[in-house]
């Protein structure tokens, strides 16, 4: 079915929309680990954004908030891909470390912003 649904998408690779989130991202291979505010895209599977340098590794720690969602999601994830556009870098990351109680309240999130809610 999954397969169907790629071919019929013109081999999209995603399963999940993306949308716009706001996210506090932390370097995990940094001595200071300080958290930096990056703009990006959420997905059931991880996120996205844009940035000026690389972390130390491939793991990052992650927070952001769901509206409608009394606790900050928290996560941590491994980048995937990187990717050089314009002055930036596009860091593609896949959550590696993710409460069941918070992939369902992105889930949750990720219909009601289809649905135009």
């Amino acid at each position: 079915m999954v397969e169907k649904r790629r071919q019929a998408a013109g081999d999209e690779r995603r399963d999940s929309p993306r949308v716009p989130m706001r996210f506090l991202v932390r370097d995990i291979g940094r001595p200071s680990g300080d958290w930096e505010e990056r703009e990006g895209d959420l997905s059931l599977g991880g996120i996205s954004w844009k940035g000026k340098t690389a972390p130390h590794g491939t793991e990052v720690d992650v927070r952001f908030r769901l509206p409608r969602v009394p606790e900050e999601v928290r996560a941590r994830g491994e980048i995937l891909r990187v990717k050089a556009e314009g002055l930036g870098i596009i860091f593609h990351l896949r959550f590696t470390r993710l409460e069941v109680k918070n992939e369902l309240a992105i889930a949750r999130y990720l219909d009601e912003w289809l649905a135009g809610l």
